[in-house]
Protein backbone atom coordinates (compact mmCIF):
# COMPACT_ATOMS: atom_id res chain seq x y z
CA UNK A 1 0.00 0.00 0.00
CA UNK A 2 1.28 3.57 -0.86
CA UNK A 3 0.87 6.33 1.46
CA UNK A 4 1.74 10.06 1.14
CA UNK A 5 3.59 11.02 3.75
CA UNK A 6 2.88 15.01 5.06
CA UNK A 7 5.53 15.34 7.10
CA UNK A 8 8.54 13.35 8.39
CA UNK A 9 8.71 14.52 11.90
CA UNK A 10 6.98 12.42 14.33
CA UNK A 11 4.43 14.12 16.59
CA UNK A 12 4.94 12.77 20.41
CA UNK A 13 2.38 14.77 22.15
CA UNK A 14 -0.29 17.33 20.70
CA UNK A 15 0.22 19.73 18.32
CA UNK A 16 2.37 22.90 18.60
CA UNK A 17 2.03 26.21 16.60
CA UNK A 18 4.50 25.67 14.43
CA UNK A 19 3.11 21.90 13.45
CA UNK A 20 -0.64 23.21 13.19
CA UNK A 21 1.01 25.68 9.89
CA UNK A 22 2.88 22.96 8.93
CA UNK A 23 1.02 19.67 9.46
CA UNK A 24 -2.80 20.81 10.20
CA UNK A 25 -2.57 23.66 7.60
CA UNK A 26 -1.32 22.07 4.93
CA UNK A 27 0.57 18.78 5.76
CA UNK A 28 -1.01 17.29 2.66
CA UNK A 29 2.11 19.09 0.57
CA UNK A 30 4.36 19.28 3.54
CA UNK A 31 4.64 22.95 3.34
CA UNK A 32 3.29 25.88 5.25
CA UNK A 33 0.35 27.73 4.44
CA UNK A 34 1.61 31.11 5.45
CA UNK A 35 4.60 30.66 3.14
CA UNK A 36 2.20 29.63 0.05
CA UNK A 37 0.53 32.82 0.80
CA UNK A 38 3.81 34.42 0.76
CA UNK A 39 4.68 32.66 -2.38
CA UNK A 40 1.35 34.51 -3.73
CA UNK A 41 2.50 37.77 -3.04
CA UNK A 42 6.08 37.61 -4.36
CA UNK A 43 6.87 39.02 -7.86
CA UNK A 44 10.10 37.75 -8.38
CA UNK A 45 10.77 36.19 -11.64
CA UNK A 46 13.17 33.29 -12.26
CA UNK A 47 15.75 34.18 -15.45
CA UNK A 48 15.18 31.50 -18.76
CA UNK A 49 15.88 28.44 -17.79
CA UNK A 50 16.52 25.19 -19.62
CA UNK A 51 14.03 23.23 -17.98
CA UNK A 52 10.60 23.53 -16.63
CA UNK A 53 11.47 20.52 -14.44
CA UNK A 54 13.90 18.06 -13.30
CA UNK A 55 12.79 13.67 -13.05
CA UNK A 56 15.78 12.82 -10.73
CA UNK A 57 16.38 8.93 -11.29
CA UNK A 58 18.33 7.71 -7.75
CA UNK A 59 19.52 4.51 -8.04
CA UNK A 60 20.45 4.25 -4.36
CA UNK A 61 23.42 1.61 -3.73
CA UNK A 62 25.91 2.30 -6.21
CA UNK A 63 25.45 1.03 -9.65
CA UNK A 64 28.87 -0.67 -10.69
CA UNK A 65 29.91 1.35 -13.31
CA UNK A 66 31.59 -2.11 -15.23
CA UNK A 67 28.11 -3.60 -15.49
CA UNK A 68 26.39 -0.22 -16.78
CA UNK A 69 27.57 2.75 -18.84
CA UNK A 70 31.44 2.29 -18.59
CA UNK A 71 32.47 -1.44 -19.41
CA UNK A 72 36.55 -2.50 -20.24
CA UNK A 73 35.86 -5.55 -22.46
CA UNK A 74 39.89 -5.31 -23.07
CA UNK A 75 40.57 -5.26 -19.50
CA UNK A 76 41.58 -8.80 -17.71
CA UNK A 77 38.92 -10.82 -16.95
CA UNK A 78 38.88 -10.31 -12.95
CA UNK A 79 38.38 -6.50 -13.94
CA UNK A 80 35.81 -6.70 -16.72
CA UNK A 81 33.14 -8.41 -15.04
CA UNK A 82 30.81 -11.63 -16.85
CA UNK A 83 28.56 -9.79 -18.80
CA UNK A 84 29.14 -8.43 -22.73
CA UNK A 85 29.48 -5.22 -24.01
CA UNK A 86 27.31 -4.04 -26.79
CA UNK A 87 27.77 -1.11 -29.42
CA UNK A 88 25.31 2.02 -28.77
CA UNK A 89 23.76 5.13 -30.96
CA UNK A 90 26.96 7.02 -29.46
CA UNK A 91 30.82 7.03 -30.95
CA UNK A 92 33.06 5.12 -28.40
CA UNK A 93 30.32 4.02 -25.86
CA UNK A 94 29.89 1.03 -25.68
CA UNK A 95 27.45 -0.50 -22.54
CA UNK A 96 26.24 -3.21 -20.81
CA UNK A 97 24.32 -6.12 -23.27
CA UNK A 98 21.66 -5.80 -20.32
CA UNK A 99 20.61 -2.16 -21.53
CA UNK A 100 20.02 -2.78 -24.96
CA UNK A 101 16.48 -0.87 -24.80
CA UNK A 102 18.66 2.01 -23.61
CA UNK A 103 21.57 1.49 -26.33
CA UNK A 104 19.33 1.84 -29.07
CA UNK A 105 18.03 5.34 -27.97
CA UNK A 106 21.86 6.27 -26.68
CA UNK A 107 21.36 9.66 -29.44
CA UNK A 108 19.16 10.98 -26.62
CA UNK A 109 21.23 11.43 -23.54
CA UNK A 110 24.78 12.39 -22.66
CA UNK A 111 26.74 9.71 -20.03
CA UNK A 112 29.31 11.68 -17.92
CA UNK A 113 31.48 8.76 -17.25
CA UNK A 114 33.73 10.81 -14.39
CA UNK A 115 31.49 11.72 -11.62
CA UNK A 116 33.88 11.63 -8.59
CA UNK A 117 34.11 12.12 -4.75
CA UNK A 118 35.79 10.71 -1.59
CA UNK A 119 33.58 9.84 0.10
CA UNK A 120 32.93 6.16 0.15
CA UNK A 121 30.08 5.06 1.61
CA UNK A 122 26.80 5.03 1.67
CA UNK A 123 26.20 8.35 3.41
CA UNK A 124 27.07 9.97 0.24
CA UNK A 125 23.33 9.93 -0.69
CA UNK A 126 23.52 13.14 1.10
CA UNK A 127 26.44 14.74 -1.08
CA UNK A 128 24.64 13.37 -4.07
CA UNK A 129 21.09 14.87 -3.54
CA UNK A 130 22.69 18.11 -2.00
CA UNK A 131 25.43 19.08 -4.11
CA UNK A 132 26.75 19.23 0.31
CA UNK A 133 29.65 16.54 1.46
CA UNK A 134 28.27 15.49 4.95
CA UNK A 135 30.94 15.74 7.56
CA UNK A 136 28.98 13.35 10.12
CA UNK A 137 30.13 10.55 8.05
CA UNK A 138 33.68 10.46 9.71
CA UNK A 139 32.78 10.81 13.47
CA UNK A 140 29.99 7.87 13.19
CA UNK A 141 29.45 5.90 9.84
CA UNK A 142 26.88 4.04 11.07
CA UNK A 143 24.75 7.61 11.67
CA UNK A 144 22.67 7.09 8.61
CA UNK A 145 19.54 9.19 9.72
CA UNK A 146 18.86 12.76 9.29
CA UNK A 147 18.37 15.73 11.05
CA UNK A 148 17.07 18.82 10.92
CA UNK A 149 20.70 20.40 10.57
CA UNK A 150 21.51 18.74 7.64
CA UNK A 151 21.85 20.53 4.15
CA UNK A 152 18.39 20.75 2.06
CA UNK A 153 17.92 18.37 -0.60
CA UNK A 154 18.11 19.86 -4.59
CA UNK A 155 14.67 19.55 -4.47
CA UNK A 156 13.69 21.49 -1.75
CA UNK A 157 16.07 24.34 -2.74
CA UNK A 158 13.51 24.46 -5.69
CA UNK A 159 10.24 24.13 -3.43
CA UNK A 160 11.87 27.46 -1.96
CA UNK A 161 12.63 29.74 -4.77
CA UNK A 162 9.29 28.10 -6.08
CA UNK A 163 7.10 29.44 -2.69
CA UNK A 164 8.75 32.91 -2.72
CA UNK A 165 9.61 33.77 -6.05
CA UNK A 166 6.90 32.33 -8.32
CA UNK A 167 3.78 34.12 -9.61
CA UNK A 168 2.05 31.12 -10.14
CA UNK A 169 3.06 29.60 -6.47
CA UNK A 170 -0.51 28.95 -5.77
CA UNK A 171 -0.72 25.58 -6.91
CA UNK A 172 -2.34 21.84 -6.53
CA UNK A 173 1.10 20.78 -6.73
CA UNK A 174 4.22 21.07 -4.60
CA UNK A 175 7.16 21.32 -6.66
CA UNK A 176 9.37 18.73 -4.36
CA UNK A 177 7.92 15.27 -4.97
CA UNK A 178 10.22 12.01 -3.63
CA UNK A 179 9.06 8.76 -5.06
CA UNK A 180 7.50 6.04 -4.50
CA UNK A 181 9.47 5.58 -0.34
CA UNK A 182 11.24 7.71 1.23
CA UNK A 183 15.04 6.84 0.85
CA UNK A 184 15.82 3.96 3.76
CA UNK A 185 12.36 3.56 4.96
CA UNK A 186 12.19 -0.50 3.41
CA UNK A 187 15.18 -0.83 5.91
CA UNK A 188 14.43 1.12 9.27
CA UNK A 189 16.09 4.07 8.10
CA UNK A 190 15.53 7.63 7.18
CA UNK A 191 18.17 8.41 5.27
CA UNK A 192 19.97 12.12 5.17
CA UNK A 193 19.56 14.26 1.97
CA UNK A 194 16.01 14.02 0.92
CA UNK A 195 14.50 16.83 3.18
CA UNK A 196 14.98 20.15 3.80
CA UNK A 197 17.83 19.98 6.46
CA UNK A 198 17.99 23.99 7.95
CA UNK A 199 15.86 25.50 5.50
CA UNK A 200 12.65 24.32 7.57
CA UNK A 201 10.93 21.60 7.06
CA UNK A 202 8.05 23.27 5.32
CA UNK A 203 10.29 22.62 2.03
CA UNK A 204 9.97 18.69 2.50
CA UNK A 205 9.03 16.71 -0.19
CA UNK A 206 5.64 15.37 -0.53
CA UNK A 207 6.19 11.46 -0.44
CA UNK A 208 4.95 8.18 -0.76
CA UNK A 209 5.54 5.25 1.10
CA UNK A 210 5.12 1.22 0.32
CA UNK A 211 4.71 -1.38 2.45
CA UNK A 212 6.74 -4.71 2.07
CA UNK A 213 5.10 -7.77 1.90
CA UNK A 214 6.81 -9.36 4.60
CA UNK A 215 10.69 -9.01 5.53
CA UNK A 216 12.36 -10.74 2.13
CA UNK A 217 9.81 -8.69 -0.02
CA UNK A 218 11.82 -6.40 -2.77
CA UNK A 219 8.82 -5.15 -4.80
CA UNK A 220 11.54 -3.51 -7.20
CA UNK A 221 12.08 -7.07 -7.97
CA UNK A 222 8.43 -8.32 -8.99
CA UNK A 223 5.75 -7.04 -10.25
CA UNK A 224 3.23 -4.75 -8.24
CA UNK A 225 -0.35 -4.92 -8.44
CA UNK A 226 -3.09 -2.22 -8.23
CA UNK A 227 -3.68 -3.12 -4.81
CA UNK A 228 0.04 -2.22 -3.37
CA UNK A 229 -0.70 0.90 -5.84
CA UNK A 230 -3.45 2.43 -4.37
CA UNK A 231 -2.20 5.84 -3.07
CA UNK A 232 -3.58 7.24 -0.05
CA UNK A 233 -2.66 10.43 1.85
CA UNK A 234 -2.13 10.80 5.04
CA UNK A 235 -5.00 13.24 6.84
CA UNK A 236 -4.09 16.78 7.23
CA UNK A 237 -3.77 16.17 11.06
CA UNK A 238 -3.60 13.05 11.93
CA UNK A 239 -1.98 9.66 10.88
CA UNK A 240 -4.76 8.22 9.42
CA UNK A 241 -4.90 6.97 5.86
CA UNK A 242 -7.53 8.58 3.35
CA UNK A 243 -7.72 6.83 -0.02
CA UNK A 244 -8.20 8.70 -3.22
CA UNK A 245 -11.82 7.30 -3.72
CA UNK A 246 -12.49 8.85 -0.26
CA UNK A 247 -11.40 12.30 -1.53
CA UNK A 248 -14.71 13.23 -2.76
CA UNK A 249 -16.15 13.92 0.62
CA UNK A 250 -13.20 16.47 1.32
CA UNK A 251 -15.19 18.69 3.19
CA UNK A 252 -14.69 16.96 6.33
CA UNK A 253 -10.60 17.20 6.19
CA UNK A 254 -11.67 20.99 6.61
CA UNK A 255 -13.25 20.01 9.60
CA UNK A 256 -10.63 17.92 10.84
CA UNK A 257 -8.39 20.95 9.89
CA UNK A 258 -10.67 23.24 12.38
CA UNK A 259 -10.96 20.93 15.04
CA UNK A 260 -6.71 20.64 15.07
CA UNK A 261 -7.03 24.54 14.88
CA UNK A 262 -8.88 24.85 17.85
CA UNK A 263 -6.72 22.53 20.25
CA UNK A 264 -4.00 25.40 20.26
CA UNK A 265 -4.07 28.83 21.28
CA UNK A 266 -4.74 30.36 17.66
CA UNK A 267 -5.37 34.10 18.14
CA UNK A 268 -1.57 35.61 17.89
CA UNK A 269 -0.71 32.32 15.52
CA UNK A 270 -3.07 33.12 12.49
CA UNK A 271 -2.72 37.16 11.37
CA UNK A 272 -4.96 35.90 8.46
CA UNK A 273 -7.19 33.56 9.46
CA UNK A 274 -10.08 34.02 6.71
CA UNK A 275 -7.33 34.13 4.15
CA UNK A 276 -5.53 30.88 5.35
CA UNK A 277 -8.84 28.84 5.87
CA UNK A 278 -9.50 30.06 2.10
CA UNK A 279 -6.82 28.91 0.90
CA UNK A 280 -6.63 25.48 2.64
CA UNK A 281 -9.54 24.79 1.12
CA UNK A 282 -8.43 25.39 -2.10
CA UNK A 283 -5.14 23.38 -1.33
CA UNK A 284 -7.60 20.51 0.33
CA UNK A 285 -10.44 20.34 -2.37
CA UNK A 286 -8.33 20.50 -5.55
CA UNK A 287 -8.59 17.41 -7.47
CA UNK A 288 -4.89 18.20 -9.15
CA UNK A 289 -3.28 15.63 -6.74
CA UNK A 290 -5.92 12.90 -7.10
CA UNK A 291 -6.03 13.22 -10.56
CA UNK A 292 -1.81 13.03 -10.90
CA UNK A 293 -1.53 10.23 -8.24
CA UNK A 294 -4.02 7.63 -9.92
CA UNK A 295 -1.63 5.74 -11.95
CA UNK A 296 -4.60 3.71 -12.77
CA UNK A 297 -5.39 6.16 -15.41
CA UNK A 298 -2.52 5.26 -17.80
CA UNK A 299 -2.83 2.67 -20.39
CA UNK A 300 -2.27 -1.19 -19.52
CA UNK A 301 0.39 -1.10 -22.82
CA UNK A 302 2.27 2.19 -21.44
CA UNK A 303 2.34 0.63 -17.97
CA UNK A 304 3.89 -2.75 -19.53
CA UNK A 305 6.40 -0.58 -21.51
CA UNK A 306 7.76 1.29 -18.38
CA UNK A 307 7.42 -2.50 -16.05
CA UNK A 308 5.47 -3.10 -13.32
CA UNK A 309 8.26 -3.45 -11.04
CA UNK A 310 8.17 -0.88 -8.67
CA UNK A 311 10.30 0.91 -10.10
CA UNK A 312 9.07 1.37 -13.60
CA UNK A 313 5.54 1.96 -12.54
CA UNK A 314 7.25 4.87 -10.00
CA UNK A 315 9.08 6.54 -12.82
CA UNK A 316 5.50 6.38 -14.63
CA UNK A 317 4.38 8.00 -12.00
CA UNK A 318 6.94 10.62 -11.63
CA UNK A 319 6.40 11.73 -15.71
CA UNK A 320 2.56 12.38 -14.64
CA UNK A 321 3.49 14.54 -11.41
CA UNK A 322 5.81 16.16 -13.71
CA UNK A 323 3.21 16.53 -16.95
CA UNK A 324 0.86 18.07 -13.64
CA UNK A 325 3.12 20.89 -12.61
CA UNK A 326 5.60 19.29 -10.05
CA UNK A 327 9.19 21.15 -11.06
CA UNK A 328 11.47 18.24 -8.96
CA UNK A 329 10.50 14.73 -8.69
CA UNK A 330 12.84 12.26 -7.54
CA UNK A 331 12.24 8.58 -8.40
CA UNK A 332 13.92 5.68 -5.70
CA UNK A 333 15.45 2.91 -6.59
CA UNK A 334 15.59 1.90 -2.79
CA UNK A 335 17.34 -1.22 -0.98
CA UNK A 336 14.99 -2.97 0.64
CA UNK A 337 16.57 -6.12 1.57
CA UNK A 338 20.06 -3.88 2.04
CA UNK A 339 21.65 -4.93 -1.14
CA UNK A 340 20.12 -3.99 -4.43
CA UNK A 341 22.13 -1.68 -6.74
CA UNK A 342 25.07 -2.43 -3.22
CA UNK A 343 26.01 -4.99 -4.89
CA UNK A 344 28.29 -7.15 -2.91
CA UNK A 345 27.31 -10.27 -3.68
CA UNK A 346 27.65 -12.10 -7.04
CA UNK A 347 25.89 -10.44 -10.04
CA UNK A 348 22.35 -12.66 -10.56
CA UNK A 349 20.54 -9.50 -9.58
CA UNK A 350 22.41 -7.44 -11.70
CA UNK A 351 21.37 -9.64 -15.10
CA UNK A 352 18.03 -10.10 -13.80
CA UNK A 353 16.20 -7.39 -11.70
CA UNK A 354 18.59 -4.51 -11.37
CA UNK A 355 19.90 -3.50 -14.86
CA UNK A 356 17.48 -4.90 -17.34
CA UNK A 357 14.88 -2.84 -15.09
CA UNK A 358 16.56 0.23 -15.10
CA UNK A 359 16.71 -0.49 -18.99
CA UNK A 360 12.95 -1.29 -19.41
CA UNK A 361 12.07 2.11 -17.35
CA UNK A 362 14.53 5.18 -18.65
CA UNK A 363 13.72 4.25 -21.98
CA UNK A 364 10.21 3.87 -21.90
CA UNK A 365 10.29 7.26 -19.83
CA UNK A 366 12.55 9.01 -22.46
CA UNK A 367 9.88 7.53 -25.48
CA UNK A 368 7.21 8.78 -23.27
CA UNK A 369 8.10 12.25 -22.24
CA UNK A 370 9.15 12.88 -26.38
CA UNK A 371 6.04 11.46 -27.71
CA UNK A 372 4.28 13.85 -25.15
CA UNK A 373 6.73 16.97 -25.87
CA UNK A 374 7.62 16.97 -22.85
CA UNK A 375 11.58 15.81 -22.94
CA UNK A 376 12.50 19.13 -24.41
CA UNK A 377 11.10 20.94 -20.94
CA UNK A 378 11.89 18.03 -18.67
CA UNK A 379 15.92 17.25 -17.47
CA UNK A 380 16.23 13.75 -16.65
CA UNK A 381 19.51 12.44 -14.32
CA UNK A 382 20.12 8.98 -13.53
CA UNK A 383 22.44 8.41 -11.24
CA UNK A 384 24.01 6.41 -7.56
CA UNK A 385 25.95 8.31 -4.45
CA UNK A 386 28.60 5.82 -5.91
CA UNK A 387 30.10 3.34 -7.89
CA UNK A 388 31.76 -0.56 -7.28
CA UNK A 389 35.05 -1.29 -7.12
CA UNK A 390 37.21 -1.93 -10.49
CA UNK A 391 38.34 -5.44 -9.03
CA UNK A 392 35.42 -7.96 -8.05
CA UNK A 393 35.43 -10.53 -5.20
CA UNK A 394 35.50 -14.18 -5.01
CA UNK A 395 31.67 -14.09 -5.04
CA UNK A 396 31.39 -11.55 -8.30
CA UNK A 397 30.61 -8.79 -6.19
CA UNK A 398 31.93 -5.57 -5.92
CA UNK A 399 32.57 -2.95 -3.34
CA UNK A 400 32.20 0.73 -2.58
CA UNK A 401 33.89 2.62 -4.51
CA UNK A 402 33.26 6.72 -4.94
CA UNK A 403 36.40 7.81 -6.54
CA UNK A 404 35.01 7.25 -10.53
CA UNK A 405 31.09 6.31 -11.64
CA UNK A 406 28.72 7.66 -14.40
CA UNK A 407 25.65 10.14 -14.20
CA UNK A 408 23.13 9.92 -17.36
CA UNK A 409 21.47 13.54 -18.63
CA UNK A 410 18.76 13.33 -20.90
CA UNK A 411 16.05 16.05 -22.30
CA UNK A 412 16.19 19.93 -21.99
CA UNK A 413 18.73 20.62 -24.36
CA UNK A 414 20.93 18.18 -23.59
CA UNK A 415 23.46 16.98 -26.34
CA UNK A 416 22.89 13.62 -27.18
CA UNK A 417 24.87 11.01 -28.02
CA UNK A 418 27.97 11.92 -25.99
CA UNK A 419 30.24 10.50 -23.44
CA UNK A 420 31.63 12.95 -21.55
CA UNK A 421 34.76 12.31 -19.70
CA UNK A 422 36.96 9.09 -19.66
CA UNK A 423 37.94 6.85 -17.36
CA UNK A 424 40.82 5.25 -16.62
CA UNK A 425 41.28 1.63 -17.92
CA UNK A 426 40.47 -0.17 -14.99
CA UNK A 427 37.35 2.22 -14.84
CA UNK A 428 38.44 3.30 -11.29
CA UNK A 429 40.01 7.07 -11.77
CA UNK A 430 38.90 9.99 -14.05
CA UNK A 431 41.18 10.49 -17.01
CA UNK A 432 40.11 13.89 -18.09
CA UNK A 433 37.15 16.28 -17.03
CA UNK A 434 36.29 14.74 -13.47
CA UNK A 435 32.78 15.97 -12.47
CA UNK A 436 31.71 16.74 -8.94
CA UNK A 437 28.69 16.49 -6.92
CA UNK A 438 28.97 19.93 -6.78
CA UNK A 439 28.98 20.19 -10.73
CA UNK A 440 26.05 18.11 -11.24
CA UNK A 441 23.93 20.45 -8.46
CA UNK A 442 25.11 23.81 -10.09
CA UNK A 443 24.11 21.87 -13.71
CA UNK A 444 20.88 21.17 -12.37
CA UNK A 445 19.96 24.69 -10.58
CA UNK A 446 21.35 26.13 -13.64
CA UNK A 447 19.10 24.14 -15.76
CA UNK A 448 16.03 25.52 -13.77
CA UNK A 449 17.01 28.58 -14.06
CA UNK A 450 18.16 28.40 -10.53
CA UNK A 451 21.52 30.81 -9.76
CA UNK A 452 24.07 28.37 -8.50
CA UNK A 453 25.21 31.20 -6.18
CA UNK A 454 22.22 32.22 -4.60
CA UNK A 455 22.07 32.84 -0.88
CA UNK A 456 19.20 31.43 1.13
CA UNK A 457 18.64 31.93 4.78
CA UNK A 458 19.82 29.33 7.16
CA UNK A 459 17.97 28.82 10.64
CA UNK A 460 19.14 31.91 11.75
CA UNK A 461 18.64 34.15 9.27
CA UNK A 462 22.23 33.98 7.86
CA UNK A 463 22.60 34.27 4.28
CA UNK A 464 24.34 30.10 2.99
CA UNK A 465 25.34 30.04 -1.15
CA UNK A 466 23.12 27.08 -2.47
CA UNK A 467 25.80 25.82 -4.09
CA UNK A 468 29.97 26.09 -3.33
CA UNK A 469 32.67 25.24 -5.92
CA UNK A 470 30.19 24.02 -8.57
CA UNK A 471 30.74 24.51 -11.95
CA UNK A 472 27.37 24.49 -14.62
CA UNK A 473 28.08 21.86 -17.26
CA UNK A 474 26.79 23.94 -19.95
CA UNK A 475 28.96 22.14 -22.65
CA UNK A 476 26.35 19.25 -22.12
CA UNK A 477 23.71 21.68 -23.69
CA UNK A 478 23.51 22.35 -27.40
Amino acid sequence: MLTIQSNPRRVCSGLTRRNLLQIGGAGLFGLSLENVLAAEEASVTLPHARAKSVLFLFLFGGPSQLETFDMKPDAPSELRGPFKSVASRTPDLRICEHLGRSAAISDKYCVVRTMTHPHNDHNACHYIQTGHAWTRTAANGSDVNARETDWPAMGSVVEYVSQHHRADAARGLPDYVYLPNRLGHLQGYDRTGQYAGWLGSAYNALATDIRKRDSNDNPFFRDCDDSELDFRIKGLVGPEAIALDRLQGRQSLLEQYDAARRRVDAAPLFRAQDQLKARAAELVMSDQIRQALDIRKESAALRDRYGRHLFGQSTLMGRRMVEAGSRFVTVLWDAPDGYSWDSHRSSQHLEKHLVPGFDQAFSALLGDLEDRGLLDETLVVAVGEMGRTPKANNVWGRGHWSYCFPCVLAGAGIRGGVAYGESDKEAAWPKDRPVSPEDLAATIFWALGIDPEIRLPDRSGRPVQIVENGRPLAELFG
